[in-house]
């Protein structure tokens, strides 16, 4: 990284390694305060939840412009479901219901189940999620227990695997659209096989043409950015 030059005025495409529990928000702040004293606009491109790490396309200056255009970009996941309980959130950002018994659910069954969901199907998003109704994310209305009325959205799955088999853990890769819900898939996953499911483990590992191979680790473009910065003033 010690050699690569930046024009964060002109339009910078960052590629960031997202941390586990940061919010993309988080990662946003961290590098524009980093960039201070200089007014340079940052914007990301397709939010993480708090609990899922990996590729996280961060803009800067001119290259904001461009934010629709990368969000629009198919994204690949990988990560695991676990089978036999819920969660409100569809996640582990609540408590999981009691456990079923998983017994009777063979390989053959689980690996079949992914391709009922290739190809374009309708997705409810979840309850605890940032879209938005009537201007106020979903989140916000079921923290108060708020009945939510939700619409299913149309979303494409291009490659849906079962890579690992551990029962109750099930490792997966995820080719999708945006405005895909893994955890949605998750929670419909669980529903097809008569047990429940909530997603375990989230990373993106691709967006596009841009890998989480490549990306930066946050903390380290950050002080990169300060010491460029530095030498800058000298």
């Amino acid at each position: 990284m010690k050699d690569r030059k930046f024009d964060f005025e002109g339009g910078e495409v960052l590629l960031v390694d997202k941390p586990y529990k940061w919010t993309s928000f988080d990662v946003v702040s961290k590098i524009r305060n980093s960039l201070k004293p200089l007014k340079i606009k940052v914007g990301h491109a397709g939010t993480l939840d708090p609990l899922a790490t990996g590729l996280l396309i961060v803009c800067t200056g001119k290259k904001t412009k461009t934010i629709d255009e990368l969000q629009a970009q198919e994204k690949e996941y990988t990560g695991s479901f676990v089978l036999g309980s819920t969660t409100p959130t569809y996640d582990l950002e609540s408590e999981p219901s009691e456990a079923v018994s998983l017994e009777g659910l063979s390989e053959d069954k689980i690996n079949s189940a992914c391709a009922l969901f290739l190809g374009n199907i309708e997705q409810y998003p979840p309850a605890h999620s940032a879209v938005k109704v009537g201007g106020e994310r979903l989140y916000e209305k079921a923290r108060r227990g708020e009945e939510i009325e939700l619409k299913a959205r149309a979303v494409t799955i291009m490659a849906f695997d079962i890579t690992r088999i551990d029962l109750p853990e099930v490792d997966f890769r995820v080719v999708c659209s945006k405005g895909t819900y893994i955890r949605s898939l998750a929670h419909d996953f669980g529903q097809t096989l008569g047990v429940g499911a909530y997603l375990g483990a989230l990373r993106r590992t691709r967006s596009g043409d841009f890998h989480v191979d490549d990306a930066f680790q946050v903390l380290d473009l950050t002080e990169h950015i300060k010491s460029l910065k530095t030498k800058t003033e000298q």
